[in-house]
């Protein structure tokens, strides 16, 4: 069983949900003030299930993509940003809300704007399930964010340590034993 693997729940499922109503109101309603739609942009794998929870509580009609980069290897983000994976839509001239899984370094997220808007994207916006301001190297914030975390080594909703515990439908610590 994965789950006595945590030390502690930080944010239950249920709080989750309600956060991703909350966000996908505040999300549609600045958009629709723009008169826009964006294409939603989520960063693999870590956003599937909090892109899955928020798309399908707008009601504008959705095009979505996938990119997938990595920074970390292992518990350590190690500052250099590869893309793996690009988008296959095409970004020029149209709104893009990245959605992420966690803002933690920043580093992976500032890359990724800087390449969305060098390929011509009229506004980059992100969506964050998860913030970390304590971890943070450069200057990023996410526009939208759905819970703040302690630095503490979080897994759950989509968050991993080597590939595993994406499935825990929660947010929990990971027991330092489990890691180190």
């Amino acid at each position: 069983m994965i789950s006595q693997d945590i030390q502690k729940v930080l944010i239950e499922e249920t709080q989750i949900n309600e956060r991703c109503k909350e966000l996908a109101a505040q999300i549609e309603a600045d958009y629709q003030k723009r008169g826009q739609v964006p294409v939603i942009v989520g960063l693999l794998k870590g956003s599937v299930p909090f892109m899955a929870e928020l798309i399908k509580r707008f009601t504008f009609p959705c095009e979505i993509d996938f990119m997938s980069v990595s920074s970390y290897d292992g518990t350590e983000s190690i500052g250099d940003v590869r893309i793996d994976k690009d988008m296959d839509l095409s970004c020029k001239g149209r709104e893009v809300l990245i959605v992420e899984d966690i803002v933690d370094t920043g580093r992976t997220l500032r890359e990724v704007k800087k390449l969305l808007k060098r390929k011509g994207a009229a506004d980059v916006k992100v969506v964050s399930l998860l913030d970390k301001p304590e971890r943070r190297v450069v200057e990023i914030e996410a526009d939208y964010i759905g819970f703040r975390v302690p630095d503490e080594f979080v897994v759950g909703y989509g968050l991993d340590y080597n590939q595993k515990y994406r499935n825990l439908p929660y947010i929990g610590v990971l027991k330092p034993e489990v890691y180190r």
